[in-house]
């Protein structure tokens, strides 16, 4: 029996062994497929359009500020798209109909002249936004009917497969071991009860009988119900007044993701006392409307910040990371003396769709912060002479608790 076991294992791992390597070929293959056919570099173009065009146009057909570019060397050839991207309102005034059309058609928003934009340039934001148009189309319909999956499977999935196989394979080896067990189980109890002719059913019931009744069991069972219940109660407090993974929802649907991760907007813009004040502070509507003046008008979560201003209404932001009364804090200290940069408290905020508290923000997570981090004293006149003083008693470079960062006072005053 165990050696049917043993093959029937087996063969499972080579069927999904087999389903693993094609899998991987067919991802290869399509990657392959999906690669650009040339007439550009897509990753220059894709870095010079999230840093000069994305912030009024999209590489599908959504209208942001400007029209959307999906299918635009379709509609202009490419000596009029380079004479507009180097100096749109020369098109104008030549008297262009399409260029005047779009003009009026889009409020007469006067878009940037990128005069340095050689045929290099212009080339790779081209071909990065084909590449980008034609990835969504090809994922919704594909062609020749190949499979979607098969066609975005990145390394992550190649990754899910190898662990999918190894747990398969350490199934049948925990199953194996335990029929191995239980036919010893089995023909010890009848080996000593004398009861052979006992069903399974039966032997099985008679071990856990004895089981229960062995009082060293009893007694190990329960110290470790108590064990488990006091860890459990501890842990429980102290998680009090820990709001790791808490993301409430926010009164407007505003992006991290899109406005510091793909715009690169600095946090200092909107939270303006981030590097010399105390708190970051919060965004007002005003800040907002400096660019959704004319961006995005007609979404309805951009309306809510029109009716704000419309009403003489702050927008009720939730607060997400909120340290106790008892606890000082000091934005610009740690970021503009101490040289922080935001994610290290706040993690990678530019990858949050909906901003979550990535850190525990407990007393011991600072003081092991404070125990760790090096002060940077490099041209820094405030620390020369503490700098001086803690080279001359160590060789060890200058931590914060070398500087009273353990100081209970520090915080809390």
């Amino acid at each position: 029996m165990i050696r049917k076991f043993y093959k029937s294992i087996l063969a499972l791992a080579v069927v999904v062994s087999i389903a693993f390597s094609h899998a991987t070929a067919q991802d290869s293959t399509s990657t392959a497929a999906a690669a650009p056919a040339g007439g550009g570099d897509v990753a220059k173009g894709e870095e010079l359009f999230k840093n000069n065009c994305a912030q009024c146009h999209a590489v599908t057909a959504e209208v942001v500020v400007g029209p959307g570019l999906a299918g635009l060397e379709e509609r202009r050839d490419y000596a009029w798209i380079k004479k507009w991207i180097n100096n749109p309102m020369g098109v104008i005034a030549s008297g262009d109909k399409y260029a005047n059309d779009l003009y009026t058609k889009f409020n007469k928003t006067q878009m940037t002249a990128f005069g340095a934009f050689g045929d290099n340039e212009v080339k790779a934001i081209l071909a990065y936004v084909k590449s980008a148009g034609a990835a969504p189309a090809a994922a919704a319909a594909p062609a020749g009917g190949a499979a979607p999956a098969a066609a975005t499977e990145t390394g992550g999935g190649k990754f899910i497969n190898v662990i999918l196989v190894s747990l398969l394979v350490i199934m049948g080896l925990v199953l194996v071991a335990l029929l191995g067990i239980l036919q010893l189980l089995n023909r010890l109890s009848g080996a000593e009860s004398g009861e052979a002719s006992l069903s399974f059913g039966e032997k099985l019931q008679a071990n856990l009988k004895n089981i229960a009744a062995n009082k060293t069991v009893r007694s190990a069972i329960v110290w470790a119900f108590i064990l488990l219940a006091t860890k459990a109660t501890f842990d429980g407090m102290y998680g009090i007044g820990v709001h790791q993974g808490y993301a409430p929802k926010q009164p407007i649907s505003f992006s991290h993701k899109l406005h510091a991760g793909e715009m690169k907007i600095n946090c200092a813009y909107c939270h303006t006392g981030v590097y010399k004040g105390k708190q970051s502070g919060i965004p007002s509507a005003n800040i907002c409307m400096n660019c959704h003046n004319a961006i995005k008008r007609e979404s309805p979560e951009i309306q809510k910040i029109y009716a704000a201003i419309e009403n003489n209404k702050p927008i009720e932001w939730v607060r997400v990371h909120n340290l106790p009364d008892l606890a000082y804090f000091n934005h610009a200290q740690h970021t503009n003396v101490g040289g922080l940069e935001c994610k290290n408290c706040h993690g990678e905020i530019e990858k949050m769709e909906v901003v979550q508290q990535r850190s525990s923000l407990t007393m011991g997570w600072c003081i092991d912060c404070h125990r760790k981090t090096e002060v940077n004293g490099k041209d820094n006149g405030y620390y020369t002479k503490l700098m001086e003083a803690h080279n001359a008693v160590s060789k060890g470079a200058m931590k914060v608790q070398d500087n009273g960062g353990l100081e209970c006072a520090k915080c809390h005053y």
